[in-house]
């Protein structure tokens, strides 16, 4: 990724910040770190590897797509997969509403502040906007920091099921970084049936 501007930093230090008091903590790459910090530096680091020259609307969206979401737990909806997926749009809106004042103490203009908002909601995938960027990169994060935990306490059916939906959101070019995830060789197992 290209050098950081002193803005694109202070935005990212204030999101990390943010994301750094997440009570929930993963092992990644044998450092035990808050798990939205963890899911904001990967994210950030698979937009570099997907986009080189990716803007600072896209680094900055992949860093906050997870912003402060321990705040509003999974719990805290009803079970199944139509509360879920509730869940997890209402958890982008907040994203978005979060980073705007984060986003102007930094110094963007609203231009900028508008399209972080739009990466984060990704209402339309597409790869032309950068939501499908975005996507790759919070699919390749999830896949690194969850995806053993999601292994062990799914069923084995329901679990080959997530990842192939997992899968199916994400482009060629990100699908072939997956083989770079570290992974215990259980959840490398599951990814490689699910794959198949």
């Amino acid at each position: 990724m290209r050098g950081l501007s002193e803005r694109l930093s202070s935005a990212i230090d204030a999101i990390d910040a943010a994301n750094a008091e997440d009570p929930n903590t993963v092992v990644v790459r044998g450092e035990d770190l808050p798990l939205a910090l963890a899911h904001g530096r990967l994210a950030s680091e698979w937009v570099g590897r997907l986009v080189p020259d990716a803007d600072d609307a896209l680094v900055l969206a992949a860093r906050a797509h997870h912003l402060r979401r321990w705040e509003v737990p999974r719990s805290s909806y009803p079970e199944g997969r139509a509360a879920y997926l509730r869940w997890r749009r209402d958890q982008k809106d907040r994203h978005a509403q979060e980073v705007v004042p984060i986003l102007l103490g930094a110094g963007y203009d609203e231009a900028t502040v508008n399209r972080v908002q739009v990466l984060l909601r990704r209402v339309r995938i597409d790869e032309a906007s950068g939501t499908q960027t975005i996507e790759d990169a919070a699919c390749l994060a999830f896949l690194e920091t969850q995806l053993a935990d999601v292994a062990a306490r799914l069923d084995r059916d329901t679990l080959l099921r997530a990842l192939r939906r997992t899968a199916a959101k994400m482009t060629p070019a990100a699908l072939s970084l997956v083989a770079e995830i570290p992974l215990d060789d259980s959840a490398r197992d599951a990814l490689t049936e699910a794959l198949g």
